[in-house]
């Protein structure tokens, strides 16, 4: 029988997860190309032979997602899988009519299809957009696991921008580790806070030897999506961050309705800097879609090491890159910081953008008077700091999860925003674990 030709439209995580544990070993599909989107540089690249398994010796070719139609004319593709997260679901469909269009069938796999078992308990904590606070909730779920006394070890949806051969298993204890693996700002993003909790955290390119490596450590697999990512593991409790900021896109944007629908837990987070009638909008929203759903309310108190510093200068703020970009926030915690705590001005950065920088300003327009800390490689991550260091601005306010003073030099003072779930009222997510989640 002739196989059924695949192309995987992905941004070098979902597809790859996709074609490693559904397509790979299975000789009535030929998956004979990735496109690639969202993150700057991937394509161009090869899914390498290591990971491809035995039918695919020469491993398989990544192209631009902008020459999709013709590819599907080139290859004679028969099936396009649309592999990717945080899109609206307006967006979908356009991919979807221009993949008919070309004369493909369009193709969305659901989680029965591509999620793997555990051998370990696992919470997974996903959300319904970017930059809605799930990390800093799954931070707080393994902390309450880890005052249990459990060995809690997490694994980070991926993020694989380097040589995906040698990344296909990565793990991170210590902050060596990240400088072995020459990780992004992205990436320590997302691994350094476990690091500083004394965690340990898994990511890479095959999720199966991922999860089996890390049940040999863990009595309990705590799981952070990515995006608004579907859980690549089937877990025994399902938390959802939803963010009032942005009502209406809870049910507006792909996966992240999925993954609304599928939740034991809502959170529903920043309660204490949006508009309650956008809570209230929100919470009418998960009532309709999934009334089974516990919902808890959250704040994200925000921190600087000293507030008087902030008062009557001049600031520059740096946002968490994804948020701004992926999320179409055009402010995040930092401008939130720089307001309260008596800013004078916060200075544009954008007139003094260099190279990808000026890029992603022109790519995303919505984002605003803020500097998305972009960090996707080496070149990347110098255009950031001479970004920086253009702008004239007294005080460099950074409102991403790590310390960007252990990758840039900035010729500014750079002050960091610290920001942790804290949950208001009852239920808490403490009395839902003790009462739900079975050990």
């Amino acid at each position: 029988m002739t196989p059924v030709k695949v192309l995987i439209m992905g941004a070098a995580g979902r597809d790859f997860h996709n074609f490693n544990v559904y397509f790979r070993d299975k000789p009535e599909y030929e998956v004979v190309a990735f496109t690639a989107t969202q993150i700057p540089g991937i394509e161009g690249r090869q899914y390498p032979p290591e990971l491809s398994g035995k039918l695919y010796p020469a491993g398989i070719p990544i192209f631009d997602e902008s020459e999709l139609s013709a590819l599907i004319e080139r290859y004679q593709v028969d099936q396009v899988v649309f592999a990717y997260s945080d899109v609206k679901h307006e967006t979908v469909m356009h991919r979807a009519s221009q993949v008919l269009a070309a004369g493909a069938d369009f193709r969305l796999m659901g989680a029965a299809a591509t999620q793997l078992q555990s051998t370990r308990p696992v919470i997974s904590i996903g959300a319904v957009r970017t930059g809605c606070g799930k990390s800093q909730t799954s931070r707080h779920i393994v902390a309450l696991l880890q005052a249990q006394g459990l060995r809690v070890v997490a694994v980070r949806h991926p993020m694989p921008y380097g040589d995906l051969a040698a990344q296909a298993v990565q793990r991170f204890a210590t902050f060596t580790d990240l400088d072995r693996h020459e990780c992004t700002i992205e990436e320590r993003e997302e691994y350094e806070p476990y690091i500083e909790r004394g965690a340990v955290i898994y990511a890479g390119v095959d999720y199966e030897a991922i999860l089996r490596q890390a049940e040999q450590e863990a009595d309990v697999i705590v799981w952070d999506g990515g995006n608004n990512d579907l859980p690549f593991y089937k877990s025994d409790l399902h938390v959802v961050v939803v963010d009032p900021h942005r009502p209406g896109h809870e049910v507006a944007y792909h996966p992240g309705e999925t993954n609304l629908r599928m939740a034991n837990i809502v959170i529903v987070n920043k309660v204490d800097t949006a508009d309650y009638a956008n809570v209230l909008k929100v919470r009418e929203q998960i009532e309709k879609v999934n009334p089974a759903a516990i919902v808890i309310e959250a704040a994200s108190p925000i921190f600087v090491d000293d507030p008087a510093a902030v008062r009557g200068k001049r600031v520059l703020v740096v946002e968490d890159g994804p948020t701004l970009t992926h999320g179409e926030m055009s402010y995040g915690a930092g401008v939130i910081a720089a307001k309260r705590f008596g800013a004078a001005e916060i200075v544009d950065p954008r007139p003094f953008a260099v190279g990808s920088i000026k890029d992603t300003y022109a790519k995303y327009p919505s984002t605003g008077a803020v500097l998305p800390a972009m960090g996707y490689g080496a070149k990347q991550i110098a255009e950031l700091e001479a970004t920086i260091n253009a702008t004239q601005a007294d005080l460099v306010i950074a409102a991403t999860p790590i310390d960007l003073t252990r990758v840039l030099k900035p010729n500014l003072p750079m002050m960091r925003v610290r920001y942790e779930l804290e949950v208001i009222g009852s239920p808490t997510v403490e009395e839902v674990l003790a009462n739900q989640f079975v050990r």
